[in-house]
């Protein structure tokens, strides 16, 4: 009888545990409130936003309903955000958008679908699905940011129609510099605009995490980028084209058609060539881009030394007056010769002739910024102008000095048409020079600094007899027959 008494006792224990046991199951299990601990929010990666403990909503200890709500009215704030934008200006336009029309989305079915299964279920199934519960539940935020590009662009798109313009530099008929300013043109920065409102939802998602409404936002300024143009209008003026700092004349009024055209042709060349600092200046560029520009035209030219028809005669007054308005701004030359014989529109020791594959007229740019050559063609004159930065009290002045005479030989010609022992003169001599020139520099008008710039020679032109053949030296013969190389001066080969 004891023995079956203990062993009653015994089942009724086992069966008021057994029943404490799922009656505390089904308690856990029929529980209507979030377990505790748990949270709901973006995930880091879907990279839409920066996401932080504080983004989080707590929904721990709230009943499902609740949560559920809280999950909808975060969303609904998130995306019922307004934003907007407005141009800076006195033409002020101002646009306002929700973050839904912006393309902001927020997903809480997930979540919510989570928040259910903690209802479904027998007590087994739900005590074990609340057990092994997430701590953090998944919003699914997206944001398809060409909404918030199209919006933007259907108002302000026009912005981007207009392309920067570059500032000019003009030369006035009265040789002052005067400049254009450039116009920027401007284009949305998207980039910006997009960081400056991913930041504000952001914030808001935080405030809505923390039960804390959303902040009221001020207008965002419309980001715009500037596009500067090629050539602004610093950048042109620091070019240091300041004003006129040597001008030079020579007139070519005597000349033939085809000489005038080969001056003219040469100086449109020539016409607004800009040399950067330290750059070198070559007449043959100049020669070259007229060939193919205009051509020439047939000219007297020098050949060894006497006047014969070529092509291309005239070219050197273009050189040569160059020439005295780089040495009147103070340029060195780094390849000048003179001419072999003088030139009648400049004084001796003022020429730098130009024979092509021989001779070549070269300057460097040495005034430290650009400098700009402009010439002018009128009424019989060619202008040579420089541009560019000079000292105003600094100037210079140029003086040419015969310092020898060289007297002219005599050249015999054999001809049947002269009687033995007797000579006809043919053609005078003329006499040659040796010629210095001197530049000096002035500085307020007084000399400061006075420099040999060349030491000239121009040939003497023997007096041309003619004699009788019998009387010609055999030596003389000999020589009138020599080949000389021919040097083309003042023209072109070809």
């Amino acid at each position: 009888m004891k023995k079956w008494h203990v062993i009653g006792i015994a089942f009724f224990a086992v069966l008021l545990a057994i029943s404490v046991v799922w009656g505390g199951l089904w308690l856990y299990a029929k529980r209507d409130v979030v377990p505790e601990g748990t949270r709901a929010g973006p995930q880091p990666s879907e990279g839409v936003l920066r996401v932080t403990d504080k983004s989080a909503l707590e929904l721990g200890e709230m009943t499902i309903d609740d949560a559920k709500e809280r999950l909808k009215r975060q969303a609904a704030a998130l995306t019922g955000m307004t934003v907007s934008l407005q141009t800076r200006g006195s033409s002020q336009v101002k646009r306002t958008w929700t973050m839904a029309e912006l393309g902001l989305s927020v997903d809480t079915s997930g979540a919510e679908q989570a928040l259910n299964k903690l209802r479904e279920g027998g007590v087994w199934a739900r005590a074990k699905y609340r057990y092994h519960f997430p701590d953090k539940l998944t919003l699914k935020i997206a944001w398809n940011t060409k909404q918030l590009d199209q919006k933007v662009r259907a108002v302000w798109g026009f912005l981007e129609a207009h392309e920067p313009v570059n500032a000019t530099r003009t030369i006035r008929g009265n040789d002052t510099v005067s400049y254009t300013p450039h116009h920027d043109a401007y284009r949305l920065d998207m980039r910006s605009l997009t960081a400056t409102i991913r930041a504000r939802v952001e914030q808001a998602l935080e405030a809505t995490a923390q039960g804390r409404p959303i902040a009221a936002s001020g207008v965002i300024a419309l980001p715009l980028a500037v596009v500067h143009p090629n050539v602004t209008l610093a950048k042109l003026k620091a070019q240091g084209v300041e004003r006129l700092i040597a001008s030079f004349t020579t007139d070519f009024s005597t000349s033939g058609e085809g000489r005038a055209h080969n001056v003219i042709s040469a100086a449109k060349s020539l016409h607004d060539w800009e040399l950067a600092p330290g750059e070198m200046f070559d007449y043959l560029t100049v020669i070259k881009a007229t060939r193919e520009s205009y051509g020439f035209k047939e000219a007297p030219v020098i050949l060894n030394g006497e006047l014969v028809p070529g092509i291309g005669g005239g070219i050197c007054q273009v050189s040569s007056t160059l020439y005295n308005a780089a040495l009147l701004a103070g340029l060195h030359m780094t390849d000048r010769r003179n001419h072999s014989l003088p030139v009648s529109y400049l004084p001796m020791g003022r020429d730098a002739t130009f024979a092509e594959g021989s001779i070549d007229f070269r300057f460097k740019n040495t005034t430290g910024k650009h400098m700009l050559i402009r010439t002018e063609t009128s009424g019989g004159k060619l202008t040579v102008k420089l541009f560019g930065t000079l000292p105003k009290n600094v100037a210079y002045k140029l003086e040419s000095k015969t310092v020898e005479e060289i007297a002219p030989g005599i050249k015999e010609i054999p001809s049947a048409s002269v009687q033995p022992g007797s000579r006809l003169l043919m053609s005078p001599g003329k006499t040659g020079y040796i010629v210095e020139t001197f530049r000096t520099k002035l500085v307020n008008g007084k000399a400061v600094a006075v420099e040999r710039i060349s030491r000239d020679k121009y040939k003497a032109q023997p007096a041309v007899y003619a004699i009788a053949p019998e009387n010609a030296h055999p030596h003389g013969m000999q020589e009138l027959g020599r080949s000389r190389k021919e040097v083309v001066e003042d023209g072109v080969t070809h």
